[in-house]
């Protein structure tokens, strides 16, 4: 689960890096406070993939889609990104878990034979 999650995360980085270069052009905010807002954005997501086998790692990636979602007032475009990354997130969290069952019942059954 961790890998599909990171890999969600890792996309979202660079989504929210050129979304905030948008925002600087398109969003009519201060340079700063989007890069202030964005940059933590990005930030956030990287110390996400670490914070993932952590508890509330799970929470404070869905944190960060609603958050996604929600920079869609500043870029119209990151609603429909947001809404992408935000299925992404639960099919990375829904399909990697399957996975890990999945492994754990092989290595179960490599281990009894």
């Amino acid at each position: 689960m961790r890998t599909l999650c990171a890999s969600t995360l890792i996309g979202e980085f660079l989504v929210i890096g050129f979304a905030s270069l948008v925002a600087t052009r398109l969003g009519g905010l201060p340079t700063g406070t989007v890069w202030a807002v964005g940059g933590t954005a990005m930030v956030l997501c990287l110390l996400l993939c670490g914070m993932l086998g952590r508890p509330g790692g799970l929470r404070l990636g869905w944190a960060l889609q609603i958050g996604l979602i929600a920079s869609g007032f500043v870029v119209p475009a990151m609603f429909f990104l947001g809404a992408v990354f935000a299925g992404l997130w639960w099919a990375s969290i829904h399909f990697g878990r399957v996975i890990d069952e999945a492994k754990a019942r092989s290595a179960a059954g490599a281990g009894a034979a």
